[in-house]
């Protein structure tokens, strides 16, 4: 009889991971729904086109991207603030004398003007970049 009251008394030597399995879960969640989030710029639908990729060579800097939504903003990579034409003309000058072999791109929505375009595309002649390329979607 005293051998089963000190089995009783014992403390017990085993973890409840049970709580630490639910925080787990529940950060994988919060991770799943906000990481698509965190990589979404600023929302612009693409003209569609039969055309080749830019090759980037393998050490190649993160290029410079140059956004212009519908309404005409101007938004640098993935900033979802919207840029002055002189802050472009200083962020893309800045950027060609600190990286010179950095490639530049322009991402227009389909819907803008065309004008819009080429005013981005003036903007970055005037910061000293002689090669552009313009983003579209391949058509399927």
């Amino acid at each position: 009889m005293s051998r089963y009251r000190n089995r009783r008394n014992k403390p017990m030597s085993d973890i409840n991971v049970v709580p630490y399995i639910d925080v787990m879960l529940v950060l994988l969640i919060i991770f799943m729904v906000t990481a698509p989030l965190l990589t979404e710029g600023v929302k612009v639908e693409l003209p569609k086109t039969t055309s080749k990729p830019v090759e980037t060579p393998a050490d190649a800097p993160e290029p410079f991207l140059l956004t212009i939504d519908k309404d005409g903003n101007y938004f640098l990579n993935e900033d979802k603030k919207a840029k002055t034409p002189e802050e472009v003309v200083r962020n893309a000058a800045g950027t060609i004398a600190a990286k010179p072999t950095t490639i530049f791109l322009v991402r227009g929505d389909k819907n803008v003007i065309y004008d819009d375009v080429i005013q981005a595309l003036n903007l970055l002649r005037q910061s000293g970049i002689e090669n552009v390329s313009l983003v579209t979607d391949p058509s399927n």
